[in-house]
């Protein structure tokens, strides 16, 4: 039996862009007053915008103070899109339960992160949640340069004139560091695939990894 997500409605309380195609959205209100985190640094939320009733699905940037912010990537066309792109302060949302999978294990000795700019969010609030060196490959259109923990090394990639990303290709020649360590990435589903087949492959992670 399939249970049916818990729903919070919420307002927004500021809109702010952070780059060309980023847009930050602070939502509250006291709809939020029982929302709880799940303390995972890439939790995600169900975002409903005004007109809509499908979910869009969206990394948690933040949550304090019973504010809850979301970084939201607006491409040239979309739904969430042409909403985020006027001035929506005030308007009403809702936002369904958080859930997250960033499982490190506690032995991990490094973090390697990939992904695109949808990655941004998460892997900007999961490198001040552990205490390991990190690496990162983002593959991003905006300049972002003081999104990502300072102390994280980034390895930042413009998309192709062709928009097929290449962020596959870029996995296939990282080196490696020595010892235990844990893999994270999120992006487009056709490289997330060819990544997932390389790691099998070459790395010998199982299929569930």
């Amino acid at each position: 039996m399939s249970t049916r997500a818990r729903t919070y409605d919420a307002q927004v309380l500021q809109r702010a862009r952070v780059s060309d195609h980023l847009v930050r959205l602070v939502l509250g209100g006291p709809g939020l007053a029982d929302f709880a985190s799940t303390g995972v640094p890439d939790e995600w939320v169900g975002l409903v915008v005004p007109g809509q009733f499908q979910s869009r699905y969206y990394t948690v940037r933040d949550w304090s103070g019973g504010e809850l912010t979301l970084d939201v990537v607006v491409h040239d066309v979309g739904l969430v899109t042409e909403w985020a792109a006027r001035d929506i302060t005030g308007e009403s949302v809702t936002v369904t339960e958080p859930k997250g999978s960033f499982a490190m294990p506690p032995g991990a000795g490094w973090l390697i992160l990939v992904g695109d700019l949808t990655a941004m969010p998460a892997m900007a609030r999961i490198t001040t949640s552990v205490d390991v060196p990190v690496h990162v490959w983002a593959e991003v259109p905006d300049e972002l340069g003081d999104y990502l923990a300072a102390y994280s090394s980034v390895h930042w990639m413009a998309p192709p004139a062709d928009g097929v990303s290449r962020l596959a290709e870029a996995v296939e020649q990282i080196e490696w560091p020595g010892g235990d360590g844990y893999f994270w990435m999120a992006g487009e589903s056709a490289q997330m695939r060819a990544i997932r087949k390389h790691l099998m492959r070459e790395k010998r992670l199982p299929s569930t990894a």
